[in-house]
């Protein structure tokens, strides 16, 4: 069903509420990664074109509802001035008499950034009252925030029912691109799946099984299809209680012809450290008292040319523990396989996104999603709240 979009919005010398995702990594107070406030711009830089007078909502991290002086958005209101080149003004609570007093004051064009809304505890609640108070602060409002989209808070859902909503451009960008891959994707159609476990991505592959041609697997969850296939993985990360699972994917991605694709080699140590000693072996050959870190450059060779022919990709999770440089290089050879597809690529997941950044080649992915996930639950084929919300009526 079509979203209602902001483009189709009359917004001039309105305020104008809009949901951002600015869950963006800090260290000791500084922004590491700005992708997720860079990604907002266009729909901020949209609503000053036409008058609107901004006032942005986000959350940060996990406060469960308390004040967190690390979790405030003051890095956030500076970051944002300094890429829009006009002053953000910050105000350091969320709703009440004083932040209608600060918002009075805003004239067309403006724009500001209240508290971290996760600091009420009616917030993950979508209490009512606390989303009516929200609404108050707006005369309609825009939902962006693709990544907080599967959560039915008061800042995603509850403020639709007191205000006027629509999609910003960001969030109808990653519907669209996301709604291409299930419903309109070209083939042969290749998922690439990573990550620590299977529980993770079963809703996925459940989902795609039927309409892809190839599924790579790497990362930590590859060892719980290994060990379904009866491979010893030494001290390797395995869901034990998934194993049957795993087992039942591999057989029925045999009966439906598509090929399944499992390490064929893999970076082992006997500790995940920079200082580990690090060796590559084939699966079959994972000492007792190693565990798999990474795959391994047979590997990476394989994956690499099973995407060659691919018209469509979809690319979710690390092949390794990618934060640590010995074993990051099969995430940076698959991102590298990625990169050189000719074909529409999709790529979410902070580490896999991370690596298509890292390696310079993100102008070279179709889409880049900010939405680790609110992106699966859509692959998976679930309604999101925050997007059910914004459907045209009728």
């Amino acid at each position: 069903m079509p979203l209602r979009r902001v483009q189709d919005m009359d917004v001039a010398r309105k305020r104008v509420l809009v949901r951002a995702d600015f869950n963006v990594p800090l260290d000791h107070g500084e922004i590491t990664d700005d992708t997720r406030i860079r990604a907002t711009l266009p729909t901020i830089e949209l609503l000053r074109e036409r008058g609107a007078r901004i006032i942005l909502m986000s959350h940060l991290g996990r406060p469960k509802g308390q004040v967190r002086e690390e979790l405030r958005l003051a890095p956030v209101a500076k970051a944002l001035s300094d890429l829009l080149g006009v002053p953000v003004n910050y105000v350091p609570d969320i709703v009440g008499f004083d932040v209608d007093e600060e918002l009075a004051g805003l004239s067309m064009g403006d724009v500001a950034l209240i508290e971290n809304v996760r600091f009420d505890p009616r917030e993950e609640k979508n209490d009512p009252e606390f989303a009516k108070q929200l609404a108050s602060l707006g005369d309609c409002f825009v939902n962006d925030a693709f990544g907080a989209a599967h959560r039915a808070h008061a800042s995603t859902v509850g403020v639709t029912e007191y205000l006027p909503s629509a999609a910003g451009l960001l969030l109808q960008r990653e519907v669209d691109a996301l709604s291409h891959v299930l419903n309109d994707a070209e083939r042969p159609f290749a998922l690439i799946l990573g990550g620590a476990k299977v529980s993770d991505k079963i809703g996925v592959i459940d989902n795609l099984l039927q309409r892809v041609d190839s599924v790579l697997v790497g990362g930590g969850m590859a060892n719980t299809f290994l060990k379904a296939k009866g491979i010893d993985v030494g001290k390797s990360l395995v869901e034990e209680d998934n194993v049957e699972v795993a087992a039942d994917v591999l057989t029925r991605a045999g009966e439906q012809g598509v090929a399944l694709l499992l390490p064929a080699d893999a970076i082992v140590a006997d500790q995940m450290s920079e200082d580990a000693d690090a060796s590559t072996v084939i699966v079959e050959r994972v000492g007792s008292d190693q565990a798999i870190y990474d795959i391994g450059p047979e590997s990476v060779k394989r994956f690499a040319g099973a995407l060659k022919s691919a018209r469509t990709i979809v690319w979710n999770g690390p092949m390794g523990v990618f934060e640590i440089a010995k074993f990051s290089a099969g995430t940076r050879g698959v991102a590298d396989a990625v990169a050189a597809s000719d074909g529409f690529t999709l790529v979410g997941g902070g580490d896999s996104v991370a690596a298509v950044e890292q390696l310079g080649v993100a102008d070279r992915i179709s889409h880049i999603s900010t939405g680790g996930g609110a992106s699966l639950e859509f692959l998976e084929g679930k309604s999101l709240p925050g997007i059910a919300a914004l459907e045209e009526e009728g």
